[in-house]
């Protein structure tokens, strides 16, 4: 193999690599929602796609908002952890939302992967949102902040 070869070949390894610790970095994460435009401009926000699926926040401290798919092992899973939140923390109000049904939802929100979860405080603002499935130290954490446990 040629120097350049090596060369090459390491830089390719060091991409790959940073590319990588990236994707996993954000993987699951919580990320606050994006700062608001002009209500004029785009008088679609995410609370108004989400009214339309019949998403209340009004009715918990927390609405936990999951698009997924049918075929995505993480959903179920992510499915499962919330459910199980949900029986422990009356304030915790979780709906589910399939993908492959609501595109038009789906594009309106920018929902480029599965599961994506929006979070919404009793007053219907988006306290963030993430996606891919969410550690589940964070997720429980967020939910406990939000919302009171049951004894």
């Amino acid at each position: 193999m040629s120097g350049t070869g090596i060369v090459v070949l390491v830089i390719v390894l060091v991409v790959t690599g940073v590319a990588a610790w990236w994707l996993r970095t954000r993987d699951g994460a919580l990320r606050a929602p994006a700062p608001a435009r002009n209500e004029q401009e785009d008088a679609v926000t995410p609370q108004t796609v989400l009214a339309g699926l019949g998403v209340r926040p009004s009715d918990a401290d927390l609405t936990v908002v999951q698009f997924s798919t049918a075929f995505c092992g993480p959903c179920r899973t992510t499915r499962a952890r919330l459910q199980q939140l949900q029986t422990g923390r009356p304030g915790l109000a979780y709906h589910h939302v399939d993908a492959e049904s609501h595109l038009d939802e789906v594009r309106a929100l920018d929902v480029r992967r599965t599961p994506t979860l929006f979070y919404l405080d009793r007053s219907g603002a988006l306290i963030g949102r993430s996606s891919g499935a969410p550690r589940p130290e964070e997720l429980t954490a967020l939910v406990d902040a939000h919302t009171a446990v049951s004894r």
